[in-house]
């Protein structure tokens, strides 16, 4: 029994994970049962997103999010604050708004990254502030500004948390009505001509707006969107975008940079959720393998996959998945997924937290295996340098997967007559070899240049994409292999979050032919 299948089959049984939270994973739920749980959830939900009280197969107890806890909330933000040295400092982040596809037909709801990542809070026209204050015991005081209760709005939209609830359900210190919010930004962003001002949407935010853009960006009406629409503002003048055109351009800063790099570490609760999506995502890679088979469609593989993240709890798709067959793997982020695939030809799938490339008939031909192998051959041993003791950065990285790519090129047949200039392996290989992993699919501004640190979680995914030019094999020609790895990094080794996706020729051959014990569902 290979090695894939003993791990297939003793993961058979899977629970379902959570990650809005990561690449974001998949963004998805997870399913859980708590024994302190004995009396019947409560139904209709009372508050504006899942609690223990309703949800207690997601929440446990004592958490805000599943997985992530009260006190990992305020440690979050204690550490933030603790890390500016002013004293005269104030933070504000905003939280996402809806979405709208045409008229009042609304996207689902995500949450902005920065504001779930502080609060938890899963609510639109939502806002926090905190503010530096020495005397007070956590060193500053939190204040979340939210929707008040409104029974007639939540008839149609649903169960909102309100003000009475979400102190103690987030742990801040008070909140207050949503309408408060730019009278209270003035009064402190505007304390003292030496505060300063860390804002969501702030100059220099990434990516960069112009100047128009953030005009349009920081308006308080567009901010409100829909739910401005009746609310009466205890003050129509002090407007989010007019309090914060009155600071100074010296004194506002943008907030993303400095979660960035928080971010970018995870926690040993964010490590376990991250796991646990890689596994789902795995799990679900190997069954979609299996189901694969020429003359269906690319979005068939899609939907499947989709379906079975959803199974086990995924809430939505990180991300829109690639299912590239054979020249369509050619463009790197091919999202059609409308053509036929065709008996020899490779797919592509970019999905959940996993890229992995098969057969569509479940075997390999000659070139497509040397092709994969000499990707492979680059995986493993780019993964084996996230660690934090290797003291590398993702440039690092990517160095040393253009130096192998090229070396496996010319082993293969009819490549080592080839010159393979930078030019050629920029065409071979023209997108970069990592990025950082987390709430969002690609974190932290800084992670290029960084060098890797124990508990951030990056991607390896090298690939080769050879075009039908005289200049390459024709053998080769029209084939597109990508592989990826989400690589966890610990201080001397490092943890494959992604193992359950099969890998090697002979597994990823024996999954899709039905050989290993893997099906379909």
């Amino acid at each position: 029994m290979s090695s894939l299948r003993r791990t297939l089959l003793s993961r058979a049984t899977l629970s379902a994970v959570r990650s809005n939270q990561h690449r974001v994973f998949l963004s998805s739920g997870l399913c859980r049962s708590y024994a302190v749980a004995t009396a019947p959830a409560q139904k209709p939900a009372i508050f504006g997103q899942p609690t223990h009280l309703t949800h207690p197969h997601l929440i446990a107890p004592d958490e805000v999010t599943p997985g992530i806890s009260k006190e990992e909330y305020r440690e979050r933000r204690r550490r933030l604050m603790d890390a500016f040295e002013s004293d005269d400092t104030v933070v504000v982040c905003l939280a996402g708004t809806m979405k709208y596809a045409s008229g009042d037909i609304f996207y689902k709801f995500r949450q902005a990254s920065d504001f779930w990542y502080l609060t938890g809070l899963q609510e639109t026209h939502s806002a926090l502030v905190l503010v530096k204050d020495p005397s007070s015991p956590q060193g500053h005081t939190s204040t979340l500004f939210l929707r008040p209760k409104h029974p007639h709005e939540e008839l149609w939209q649903g169960p909102r948390t309100g003000l009475d609830l979400a102190t103690s359900l987030f742990s801040v210190d008070q909140s207050l009505d949503i309408s408060e919010f730019p009278n209270y930004l003035r009064s402190v962003a505007l304390a003292t001509p030496q505060t300063e001002v860390y804002a969501s949407n702030a100059p220099g935010d990434s990516p960069a707006p112009s100047t128009k853009a953030f005009k349009r960006r920081r308006s308080w009406s567009n901010y409100l969107g829909r739910a401005a629409e009746g609310m009466m503002l205890k003050n129509h003048q002090a407007t989010y975008d007019s309090v914060m055109m009155e600071v100074p351009a010296s004194r506002l800063h943008p907030l993303a940079l400095r979660l960035a790099g928080m971010r970018s570490v995870k926690s040993e609760a964010e490590q376990k959720l991250m796991k646990r999506a890689g596994e789902v995502s795995g799990d679900a890679h190997a069954k979609t393998m299996r189901f694969t088979k020429p003359g269906q469609s690319e979005g068939a593989l899609a939907a499947h996959f989709e379906y079975l993240c959803a199974l086990e709890g995924s809430q939505r798709p990180a991300y829109v998945p690639v299912v590239a067959s054979g020249p369509n793997a050619l463009t790197i982020h091919y999202t059609s997924n409308d053509q036929i695939m065709r008996d020899g030809e490779l797919v592509l799938m970019d999905a959940g937290c996993e890229l992995q490339t098969w057969p569509v008939n479940g075997t390999f031909t000659p070139a497509q295996r040397d092709l994969y192998s000499a990707v492979l051959s680059t995986l493993k041993t780019c993964t084996t340098m996230c660690t934090e003791s290797s003291g590398v950065t993702m440039y690092d990285i990517h160095r040393r997967s253009t130096d192998i790519l090229r070396r496996e090129l010319k082993q293969l047949s009819g490549w080592a007559s080839l010159d393979l200039s930078q030019k050629d392996l920029d065409r071979l290989y023209p997108h970069f070899v990592s990025h950082g992993v987390g709430i969002d699919l690609h974190e932290s501004s800084d992670g290029r240049s960084r060098s890797l640190q124990d508990g951030m979680v990056v991607t390896i995914e090298p690939g080769l994409y050879v075009p039908p030019d005289p200049a390459f094999p024709k053998a080769f020609h029209d084939i597109g292999i990508r592989l990826e790895d989400e690589v966890l990094v610990k201080k001397d080794h490092f943890v494959r979050l992604s193992v359950n996706a099969p890998l090697e020729i002979e597994d990823v051959e024996g999954t899709c032919q039905g050989l290993l014990g893997v099906g379909p569902y």
